[in-house]
C-alpha cells in the first residue's frame, strides 16, 4: 500500500467518524419527547394567519381544553402560526389528567431561531384569556 492510499484511507475514516459524532449532536431531547409521547384525545389542529388572535380562531378547540381541565381529562391541540418574518412556528399544547399544560414549541423551520424544540409546562393553566402558562 502507498503512503498515498493510507492517508486517504485515514482521512476516509476521519471523516466518517467526524459525521458520526456531529450527527449526534443534531438530535433534539424535546423533540424526541414529544414524538415518543404517550398520544391524548386531540382537540384538532389550528392555523393561525399574521397577526391573528388565538383565542379568535380556536374558540370550539380551546373549549375542549377547558372541558378536559374541568373533567380531570387529558387533551392535545396542535396551533401552527408565523413569525414577522412569516416562518411557521408549530405549537402542542398537551393537557395532563393531573391538570399540568404541557406546551411544545417546535420553531425548527424559524430561520432566525435556535431552529430547536423547546418546552414548557405549568400546573395553574391561566387560559381565560389565552392558551398560556402564565410565568
Amino acid at each position: 500500500m502507498t503512503a498515498v492510499s493510507v492517508r486517504v484511507r485515514l482521512i476516509a475514516v476521519a471523516a466518517t467518524s467526524l459525521l458520526a459524532a456531529g450527527c449526534g449532536m443534531l438530535e433534539d431531547p424535546v423533540k424526541d419527547r414529544w414524538e415518543s409521547r404517550s398520544e391524548f384525545s386531540r382537540c384538532g389542529e389550528v392555523s393561525s394567519a399574521q397577526g391573528e388572535e388565538i383565542q379568535k380562531q380556536a374558540v370550539r378547540e380551546i373549549v375542549c381544553l377547558r372541558r378536559a381541565l374541568k373533567s380531570g381529562e387529558s387533551a392535545e391541540l396542535k396551533v401552527t402560526h408565523p413569525t414577522v418574518e412569516g416562518d411557521l412556528i408549530r405549537e402542542y399544547y398537551r393537557l395532563t389528567p393531573q391538570g399540568r399544560l404541557e406546551v411544545y414549541t417546535d420553531s425548527t423551520d424559524d430561520r432566525y431561531s435556535d431552529r430547536k424544540w423547546s418546552f414548557a409546562e405549568c400546573y395553574t393553566p391561566e387560559w381565560l384569556a389565552e392558551i398560556s402558562c402564565d410565568q
